[in-house]
């Protein structure tokens, strides 16, 4: 298993933009499916973005296409989660995980077997 650490969080301006960055121990990082995921106070865990091995495919839900964008460099062990566009809405923790396969789709946190520790979003309007 890998284990996962975010970084990048933080305090912006609603139409402001933040990176993201998920670092991952191990060798084996081009294996995973990487995804994230985020929880707003009160809500459940919700998918955001997702990418595959090689990069090759991305997977995002609607709420953040065109906002949005997932990328990984697997020579540096990092998915990152570009944001633009952001929302008082997307305030909310987020959380990078990993995966060996598709299990249950992309978009199922039950997919993930790995998670990191969460970073927090706050976008201010």
């Amino acid at each position: 298993q890998v284990q996962l650490v975010e970084s990048g969080g933080g305090l912006v301006q609603a139409g402001g933009s933040l990176r993201l960055s998920c670092a991952a121990s191990g060798r084996t990082f081009s294996s995973y499916v990487m995804g994230w995921f985020r929880q707003a106070p009160g809500k459940e865990r919700e998918f955001v973005l997702a990418i595959s091995e090689n990069g090759r495919s991305t997977y995002y839900t609607d709420s953040v296409k065109g906002r949005f964008t997932i990328s990984r460099d697997n020579a540096k062990n990092t998915v990152y989660l570009q944001m633009n566009s952001l929302k008082p809405e997307d305030t909310a923790v987020y959380y990078c995980a990993a995966s060996t396969g598709y299990g249950l789709g992309p978009d199922s946190e039950y997919t993930y077997n790995c998670w990191g520790q969460g970073t927090q979003v706050t976008v201010s309007s």
